[in-house]
């Protein structure tokens, strides 16, 4: 679509060409949500992928994933590590076509916060943080765990002008053993529940739960749990105000195939 309030698209060479965070700019990555609606409050667009920021980068400490990487990009990630696994997995649960997956971004799809967001599903599981530019300069930059980032549906805990520059996932998550189950009202429908498990090398048990609920939940357990154990921390970590009501399905049923998801998932790795 065409975003006829737009006259100025600024394309940064380095950090200092950022604008101030205002209401009219947008941060454009992917573009393939911004484009898709009308944007009639925004006259300018900040294209972060003239910054040239390396998508994937390994390191000792893990992977280093840029904001501006694309799905694609990370779908097809080359690996031993065992929890790569869940990066094409979650990017079939996007319910976007390939061309979709060469420009939409794995910053975009997290900063957008959308519930159904499975960029979101697989950097919270893997215990990803996020790696902000704050707006009011590099001395006030900050990590932020993704599942603090997503305060809701739409909304996540950036400033006005604070540009997502990376999410680092910790090589301990990504040597884990994961299970995965994406849940929908059709064989190829936008995810209504994306519940994903991952045993540690440890022993510690890690579910997340997301795109039933209105931001990701993480639990922790320091061994698999039982049955009862999982259940009940589900209950008492997900209110009833947490589950999603949207077409896509109702809270309580939401709700109901989460639970019946975490307990496979648990299954699955024991």
């Amino acid at each position: 679509m065409d975003l006829g309030t737009v006259d100025n698209v600024l394309l940064p060479g380095s950090r200092s060409d950022l604008p101030p965070g205002r209401a009219d700019t947008a941060v454009l990555a992917g573009g393939t949500w911004l484009f898709s609606e009308k944007q009639d409050h925004l006259s300018t667009l900040v294209d972060i992928t003239a910054l040239g920021w390396e998508p994937l980068t390994v390191t000792e400490a893990g992977l280093e994933i840029a904001a501006t990487c694309t799905i694609e990009t990370l779908a097809r990630f080359d690996s031993q590590w065992p929890a790569a696994a869940l990066f094409p997995r979650c990017a079939a649960a996007l319910l976007a076509s390939f061309k979709i997956w060469k420009t939409a971004t794995v910053g975009g799809n997290i900063a957008l916060a959308l519930p159904a967001g499975a960029m979101i599903s697989v950097t919270a599981a893997l215990d990803g943080i996020g790696q902000v530019w704050s707006a009011d300069g590099p001395e006030h930059d900050y990590d932020i765990a993704i599942d603090d980032l997503i305060t809701g549906p739409h909304t996540n805990a950036l400033r006005p002008g604070d540009v997502l520059r990376s999410i680092e996932i910790p090589r301990y998550a990504l040597e884990a053993r994961t299970a995965m189950r994406k849940l929908a009202l059709s064989p190829l429908g936008r995810s209504a529940a994306v519940v994903i498990g991952r045993v540690d090398a440890g022993g510690q048990f890690v579910l997340t739960v997301s795109a039933s609920t209105v931001r990701p939940f993480v639990l922790r357990f320091p061994a698999l749990p039982t049955a009862g154990e999982l259940d009940e921390a589900l209950a008492e970590t997900i209110g009833p105000e947490h589950w999603y009501d949207d077409p896509h399905g109702a809270p309580d049923w939401r709700r109901h195939i989460s639970c019946i998801a975490a307990q496979q998932i648990r299954e699955e790795l024991s």
